[in-house]
């Protein structure tokens, strides 16, 4: 999967926002204003972050040695990185619905709402 079919993927979630609060090379991807994917553009091979269960990150890593990873610069327990170009499209893209879920179930009352009323 390379990072535009990643974006789109991301993009099309419900209450979806995209944008760079840390640099202009990193674009993180933020459900209701909370972060579920992060990806610095300029790393090659191409890569991304995604928020995921801890017991299941450490399958994951040992299932996929090398082409996913503890997250970079991130939490170690509930982050990830991916190497996207190794890894099966669906898997990624059941890995970005992995994380957005789990954010979204993170979400105050409130937000979730608010969610569930977007259109």
């Amino acid at each position: 999967m390379n990072i535009e079919e990643f974006r789109e993927h991301c993009i099309n979630k419900k209450g979806v926002t995209e944008e760079f609060p840390f640099d202009a090379t990193t674009l993180v991807f933020k459900v209701m204003g909370k972060m579920f994917a992060l990806v610095p553009l300029e790393r090659i091979p191409s890569q991304a972050n995604l928020k995921c269960d801890p017991e299941r990150a450490i399958e994951l890593r040992e299932t996929y040695d090398g082409k996913i990873t503890a997250g970079y610069h991130m939490s170690k327990v509930h982050w990830n990185t991916l190497y996207l170009e190794t890894l099966a499209p669906t898997l990624v893209q059941e890995l970005i619905d992995h994380s957005y879920k789990l954010v979204v179930a993170g979400l105050t009352k409130k937000l979730q709402a608010q969610l569930k009323a977007l259109d």
